[in-house]
């Protein structure tokens, strides 16, 4: 049977100028395709993620997204959402209210537009607990990290599944140079703040090598959970701006926002760089 086209987008996330953040790619109208396709166009593709376009099947949403690394589906992540977004909106996308709704494995998800770009409301954590005993020590000498500069940790699940370590400085998130094989499968990402007056307040990495890409440029779902550690227990503001993808020749910025309710959104800029046809 032949290969039926699709429109493509590939969109570059937490950035308003291309090829600095991190690049999603996008299928349109993509109902017709079945999980194998979509994995094995996610392999080619080689990217952090590789999204796709369909309708949505719970009410009130505008669209379903389904998410796939090189290694296999998940059910959220961050800059996939706000990439995806911005590509059905281009495509001529227009959602029923006020606010987008998207659909994926983890159920609804709202993004809204605002003077950083678009946003999304991070879904509450499935778990959030101390990083397990074993797991930290691994973490820490997979990273060379020398006793003190770990000053808190947590594991938190929102579709990824994070050990998040917090670090005495940014400085010290930058140096790192971690042996991926001695991470074995474990999602780490680290994050350090920078000096006040400092034009972001915090440095973040994300290590997934299981997922095939080693380091992560600029991680949605990671800045999330972290955002809703950091300002829930007062040691990030209320609204702050993440760095993340310094030492890959990125600068992503992530800006993170707790609204009175306590909902926290992150979002950034996202600009289109490829557009066209994929036969699939």
């Amino acid at each position: 049977m032949p290969a039926a086209p699709h429109r493509f987008s590939q969109v570059d996330v937490f950035t308003s100028e291309p090829l600095r953040g991190n690049p999603v790619a996008v299928v349109h109208d993509a109902d017709d395709l079945d999980d194998a396709q979509m994995a094995a166009f996610a392999r080619w593709t080689n990217l952090s993620e590789t999204t796709f376009l369909l309708a949505p099947t719970l009410p009130g949403a505008d669209y379903r997204l389904r998410i796939f690394t090189p290694g296999g589906e998940l059910p959220f992540a961050g800059h996939p959402t706000l990439g995806s977004c911005h590509a059905w909106l281009a495509a001529g996308g227009r959602p029923a209210g006020v606010e987008v709704v998207q659909e994926c494995g983890v159920g609804r998800v709202v993004l809204r537009r605002g003077d950083s770009g678009l946003r999304f409301a991070a879904p509450e954590p499935l778990a959030d607990t101390p990083v397990a005993p074993d797991v930290l020590r691994r973490a820490v000498g997979a990273l060379g990290l020398p006793d003190g500069a770990v000053v808190d940790h947590r594991f938190v699940d929102n579709g990824p599944r994070w050990n998040i370590l917090l670090l005495d400085s940014a400085d010290r998130v930058l140096a790192l140079r971690p042996d991926g094989a001695a991470l074995g499968g474990a999602h780490v990402g680290v994050v350090g703040p920078y000096p006040p007056g400092a034009e972001a307040a915090f440095e973040v990495r994300a290590f997934v090598g299981d997922l095939g890409i080693g380091e992560d440029p600029v991680t949605g779902s990671l800045n999330a959970v972290v955002a809703q550690w950091l300002t829930g227990t007062g040691r990030a503001p209320s609204s702050y701006v993440a760095a993340q993808g310094s030492v890959l020749g990125r600068a992503g910025r992530v800006h993170v926002e707790r609204d009175a309710s306590g909902t926290v959104w992150v979002g950034g800029g996202t600009v289109t760089c490829v557009e066209g046809t994929v036969h699939l």
